[in-house]
């Protein structure tokens, strides 16, 4: 049989919190707010991770970013060189 890894979360909160907490768990039908709380990560941390990776503009922001990217014209800051040789250097 085979062992699942565990960790631990430790967390102090208010008595508010912890009645509400405990009034949502058992309104999901959560066993205990240990279930609950594993619940609500895995529901969203993933969209919460996906918002730091997504940029969604406008239609016209995008036509703006498109023509300052196609500019001849432009030459880039000492900051936004840096930047991007930072993010290079991250594997980006």
């Amino acid at each position: 049989m085979a062992t699942t890894a565990r960790e631990r979360i430790e967390m102090r909160v208010s008595p508010e919190v912890k009645n509400l907490a405990e009034r949502a768990s058992a309104a999901m039908g959560c066993s205990s707010l240990t279930e609950f709380v594993t619940r609500l990560i895995r529901e969203h941390a993933p969209s919460i991770l996906a918002q730091q990776k997504t940029i969604e503009l406008t239609n016209a922001q995008f036509d703006n970013f498109i023509a300052v990217c196609n500019d001849k014209t432009l030459k880039p800051s000492k900051s936004l060189l840096k930047a991007a040789k930072r993010l290079d250097s991250e594997g980006y």
